[in-house]
């Protein structure tokens, strides 16, 4: 007589599953699936924080962008952002927005850009058409309107990973290396970047310089 096992002979391969073991499978697929979820009320505090400021390291794909680096970004909400994109010999590109204006400067080219800070004008510039509130609401893990899909997981306090699928099909991917809320960043923080002696560019000039195009 064949043995047998508490789900059919032992010397079979087991084709099926004990309710029981697919009952602790299910429990832990969903112990696993919620881990990624913030504790109530975390994603409420994150989504109020009026300054943000971190590391990511960022991906963008779309019909006409694709490339990704290092970013050091920062925000007092309404309407200030800083973002920098390091390189080996110093930052690449320096962005701030401030009271609906931005000024962007390329220290190694010698070059800036001043413009207005809308979606279309960020977009210009970098690709990722969102404008700076917007920015600043992926970051803390709300998504904006508008996107066809917005995905984040989350650290204690605040998420440590996000996507966003734009509109356009454009797909923005950040990873948080560390960042940290509520913190009193200096004026100095938002003033736009020194750029005396340089020549003024377009975004789609200033784009290329950066390698975007």
């Amino acid at each position: 007589m064949t043995p047998r096992g508490p789900c059919g002979p032992s010397s079979r391969p087991r084709r099926r599953r004990c309710p029981e073991t697919v009952a602790a499978a299910l429990l832990l697929f969903a112990a696993c699936a919620t881990a990624r979820l913030p504790p109530p009320g975390v994603a409420e505090s994150a989504a109020a924080a009026r300054s943000w400021s971190g590391s990511v390291r960022v991906s963008v794909s779309g019909p006409e962008v694709r490339g990704r680096s290092r970013a050091l970004l920062a925000f007092r909400r309404p309407d200030a952002l800083r973002i920098e994109i390091p390189g080996p010999a110093g930052a690449r590109l320096v962005a701030v927005v401030r009271a609906g204006r931005l000024v962007a400067v390329l220290p190694a080219e010698r070059a800036f850009l001043e413009s207005e800070a809308t979606a279309a004008d960020l977009e210009a510039l970098l690709g990722v058409a969102l404008s700076p509130e917007e920015l600043m609401d992926v970051l803390v893990g709300k998504a904006p309107p508008g996107l066809r899909d917005y995905r984040a997981e989350w650290g204690k306090a605040l998420p440590r990973r996000v996507e966003a699928l734009l509109a356009d099909g454009t797909r923005l991917k950040a990873s948080v290396d560390e960042a940290e809320t509520g913190l009193e960043l200096a004026e100095a923080v938002f003033d736009p970047p020194p750029h005396t002696g340089h020549r003024r560019v377009d975004a789609d000039e200033a784009r290329r310089l950066l390698g975007g195009r």
